[in-house]
């Protein structure tokens, strides 16, 4: 394994995963890994297959160019949001069609 890669990695994905405000263990469940092979991965122990690197990007947000330290320019015109705000958008998406509208109906309710 390419360690400077692996060590641009690593950071890259720790910090997009504290830009959502998410725990290694919230993203190791979004992305179906166990804990400790995400946390290899934060830590620059292990680089992912290209499947795999597709869908920690999807769940973090961001590009597979930032990931891989091609692209560290910050998201041109990304709106800002509180780490909370980015944290329930993100935990939202694995909730099916059910779950996401009884969420909205809470949220509609707290907003009041």
């Amino acid at each position: 394994m390419d360690e400077e890669l692996g060590a641009t990695f690593g950071k890259a994905v720790r910090e997009a995963r504290a830009r959502l405000g998410l725990t290694q263990v919230e993203v190791a469940a979004l992305l179906d890994m166990h804990p400790m092979v995400y946390s290899r991965m934060e830590r620059g122990k292990m680089l992912p297959r290209v499947a795999t690197l597709r869908k920690v990007a999807m769940v973090l947000r961001t590009s597979t160019d930032e990931l891989l330290g091609l692209a560290r320019e910050g998201r041109a015109g990304a709106k800002k949001q509180s780490s909370l705000q980015r944290r329930l958008m993100t935990l939202s998406e694995a909730l099916d069609e059910e779950k996401l509208k009884a969420l909205v109906v809470m949220a509609s309710a707290l907003s009041r």
